[in-house]
């Protein structure tokens, strides 16, 4: 009895110790793009006003995920140039239907092919829910040779039952499908289970005849003309012309059926970017460190201000991470509601000078961007990198609230001081 009390002791103590892992990681088994190198993460694709329309859904119900992306002018030598991309939604597997893609306004039913560097392009994704359950939803461009580049992942929880899902599609000559998740099964199947019959009676054709040790009896006595007979030829020839007859009348019967068909696209699109941003802050790093014991990314920047208005720092932003100057003007808005909290930093965005910058005028200011999120999110690794440098965006902001961006970027070394 004291040994069964033992064990149960012991099996609920590590039950509570698996829940209490579960819902402490339960952030981290959402997010598979930490596992991608930093360099891919913070000088590729940096993705900035994203919003997602809806938090919950019901199966069948669309929600609009819409946001921007910057390709980094500083784009790392490892990585294939986005020569080639194609822009999709990432979900852990078919939880949610893609309706509609649109990229600067274009339909993104294909891939893209030369998007331009260090310019911005404006992305829109309708999607459906399909599959019950609270999924983990990131918009992706995946680019040829390099693989996908995920943007800020939020989750969505869908509501109802699998059942309900419906893919509706009215066909070119206007004829109505109900339900394209089930279309056409059922001749695939039929034409399946006759190529599966034939192949088998071909098989067990054989396999009633003498096999392997017969027939090699048969070759060493120099009796080739016993292993084939008048009726296999014949068989064989009936086969044959039933198989060609098979392929050549459904050909016949799709072309009859069907007389309007598109076949899968396989061009690529091209698209303009967004026209340019008026530069009205130019940045050059001068110093980048990465503080290790105090998690903290610590840069020196000359900043000279080619515009008309006073601006403040606002934001540094970085492989989805949010680093907000909580004394800037609109700081409070500066991230929307719907975007992940667990991607905004809580220690915000540090300066040595919190004076706005004035038209015409040049400063170094040292930023301080620390938050326990560059472990969380495995970005200090770029430390270990043979090409060791960092990426991102500083977004300005003027007294009206009007926002302007620059990219920043340069060679990063890490400290360790003494805390």
């Amino acid at each position: 009895m004291y040994f069964i009390q033992k064990i149960s002791k012991l099996f609920a103590l590590c039950l509570g110790l698996l829940v209490l892992a579960g819902v402490a990681t339960e952030s981290a088994w959402a997010h598979g793009e930490r596992s991608q190198e930093p360099y891919l993460r913070t000088r590729t694709v940096q993705y900035y006003d994203v919003h997602y329309d809806k938090k919950t859904v019901k199966v069948n119900e669309e929600f609009t995920l819409i946001g921007k992306f910057r390709l980094m002018e500083d784009w790392p030598d490892a990585v294939s140039l986005p020569d080639t991309v194609f822009l999709s939604a990432y979900a852990p597997g078919p939880m949610i239907t893609r309706v509609e893609s649109y990229l600067n306004g274009m339909p993104a039913r294909q891939s893209f092919s030369k998007l331009e560097l260090g310019r911005d392009y404006e992305f829109k994704l309708v999607m459906k829910g399909r599959i019950p359950g609270r999924h983990h939803i990131h918009p992706l461009l995946s680019v040829k040779g390099s693989g996908p580049l995920v943007g800020p992942g939020q989750w969505i929880e869908v509501t109802g039952t699998k059942g309900d899902f419906v893919q509706k599609v009215t066909t070119m000559n206007g004829a109505e499908i109900e339900n394209l998740e089930y279309y056409g099964i059922s001749r695939a199947l039929k034409w399946y289970g006759v190529w599966l019959a034939l192949a088998a009676f071909w098989l067990l054709f054989w396999l009633v005849r003498p096999l392997l040790l017969p027939r090699w009896i048969a070759l060493n006595k120099g009796r080739e003309d016993v292993l084939i007979t008048n009726r296999d030829i014949t068989v064989g020839v009936i086969l044959g012309v039933v198989v060609v007859a098979l392929s050549f009348g459904g050909y016949i019967y799709a072309k009859h059926e069907y007389p309007y068909v598109v076949p899968l696209q396989a061009g690529t699109n091209k698209v303009d970017p967004l026209p340019k941003a008026k530069g009205d802050v130019e940045v050059k790093v001068l110093k980048a460190n990465y503080d290790v014991p105090g998690r903290a990314m610590h840069v020196v920047a000359r900043m000279t201000n080619h515009g008309s208005e006073p601006v403040t720092i606002l934001e540094f932003a970085t492989a989805n991470l949010r680093f907000v100057n909580q004394q800037a003007p609109g700081a409070d808005k500066a991230v929307s509601a719907d975007y992940p909290r667990d991607l905004v930093a809580r220690g915000g965005l540090g300066l040595s000078d919190q004076k706005p910058l004035m038209p015409g005028e040049t400063r170094d200011i040292k930023m301080e961007a620390s938050d326990a999120l560059w472990e969380v999110e495995r970005l200090v690794s770029f430390l270990t990198d043979v090409d060791s440098k960092f990426g991102g965006l500083l977004f300005f902001v003027d007294k009206s609230g009007n926002r302007s961006l620059s990219e920043i970027g340069g060679p990063i070394l890490p400290t360790f001081t003494a805390l």
